[in-house]
Formats: C-alpha cells, structure tokens, sequence
C-alpha cells in the first residue's frame, strides 16, 4: 500500500571496539529492523552502552574492527551528525544539561536539522510535539525550561523520549532509559516507549532489569556478555534472567542464534 513505510535494517556484524586501549567489544552481531522492539540486557561491564556509544560515533570509543550498516549504508564511515540524519538516535544513560538553552529550542534546531528544508512545517511540527508532551505528562511550560538543567532524574528520561518521539529516528537506542527512576517513571516511560513501536522506527532498548520490560515489551531479547552477544531469545528470556540472574549465561552459550529471535 502507498501510505505504508518502507522497512529499514540497523545491522551489526563483528564489531569490536575499545576505550583508553581497552578492548570492550570482541566481536558483536545483531540486527535490528523497524517495526521491532528489541532489549538488550547485560551485567555491568559486558560492553552495552559501549556498543551504543560506539554506534552514535562518540569520539572516546574506538572501532577497530567489524561492520555496522543501516540499510546498506555504512555508518562508521559516518561522522555523527551524519548518522543522526541517516536515521539513528541515541538517548543517553546520564543526559547532559545545556544552560541556556530551551528545550523547545533545541527540539526545533534538532528537528530541521534532521529534515529537509521542505519538510519543515512549524504547526506540523507544534501538534506533533503537543501530542508527545501529553503522552509524557508533560506540559508546554516544560519546554521553557533549560535543557535538562535542575531536572529530577524522571524529568531527564522523560526529555529524551520526548525527543526521540520528536526526532522520529528509524532507529532509538535508549541507554538504560529506567535508571533512576521510581516506580510510576518506569511505568511512564516503559509505556511511552512501546506506543512509540512502528512501522517505521525501531527501539533498542539497554537496560539490566526486566522492570521496563513489562512495559516496554520487547519482541526479542539479547544478552550481552564480556562484549559479545552470548544469547537470544523472547520476552521470556527477559524474566529468566530476571530470576536467576546472569552468571548462568556464559560466551559461547546458544540457546539462539545471537542473530535471530
């Protein structure tokens, strides 16, 4: 059908990566396509916000080997600003705050910046950012306030969905999006997060508890450990491992192919 979006696919193959010369990640494979919703849990350590950052092009984490393509595309050839405008958005674990700078400002020159000039219409824009606020509990005296500046750690989270709802990326990485929140945040955002699942956009969400997963329910699990993807599975594997934890999972272990559901 005309009206339908045409499918995009964030594919990770071998990649390895460092940081200070310490090598994290040795050698991690997954895909991601959108229309999914995809965790990736882990111990502390095992290299998942590593493999995030290194993905987004931060400058402290170092590709040394392996592939990383969105829709054929080759991102590490990408600087970041580029790769932001190829489709993928990172939300950050601890968001950085800009005095002086607006939310509603930062959105905006976030927005245009990602579009074409034709595609840019401020009261498109306006009901599509109404919409997000509502849905996030957050209302337009918000966006006045300074981005992330004197924030509570629930307000923090809440702006990087925001933004990612606003940017409308074909793919959302969310860093660990439930740490420090409270229980109503979670369930918040954990909501927020799996009403903003379509067609056209896939999340990959990076946490340690299965907390946010009751609400942000993914379609496939992996786990990470000692930088690479040791297992995969359904939403059930999330519940598993919150149970008996992750010592059970080890390198190597198969109980699905790492690239699979």
């Amino acid at each position: 059908m005309a009206n339908e979006s045409p499918e995009h696919t964030l594919t990770v193959k071998d990649l390895h990566a460092s940081v200070g010369g310490k090598e994290i990640l040795k050698g991690v494979t997954l895909t991601l396509k959108t229309g999914e919703l995809v965790a990736l849990m882990g111990p502390n350590g095992s290299g998942k916000s590593t493999l995030a950052y290194a993905l987004a092009g931060h400058p402290k984490y170092t590709i040394t080997s392996g592939e990383a393509h969105l829709d054929g595309v080759d991102l590490l050839k990408l600087s970041p600003d580029k790769r932001s405008r190829a489709g993928l958005f990172l939300g950050f674990q601890y968001p950085v705050e800009v005095s002086g700078v607006s939310l509603s400002k930062f959105l905006w020159t976030a927005y245009t910046q990602t579009r074409k000039a034709e595609e840019v219409d401020t009261d498109d824009f306006q009901k599509h950012l109404d919409g997000h606020l509502a849905s996030l509990g957050l209302d337009a005296s918000f966006m006045k306030r300074p981005l992330n500046e004197g924030l509570s750690g629930g307000e923090k989270k809440r702006t990087e969905v925001l933004q990612m709802a606003t940017l409308d990326p074909h793919f959302a990485i969310l860093d660990e999006p439930d740490s420090g929140l409270d229980i109503d945040a979670v369930k918040q955002v954990g909501e927020t997060v799996d009403r903003l699942r379509s067609p056209g956009r896939g999340i990959l969400v990076i946490t340690h508890y299965q907390r946010i997963l009751k609400y942000a329910k993914p379609d496939r699990v992996y786990v990470m450990v000692d930088g690479v993807v040791a297992l995969s599975g359904g939403r059930e594997l999330a519940e598993q491992l919150e149970s008996k934890g992750y010592d059970w999972v080890k390198v190597g272990h198969a109980a699905a192919h790492p690239t699979q559901a």
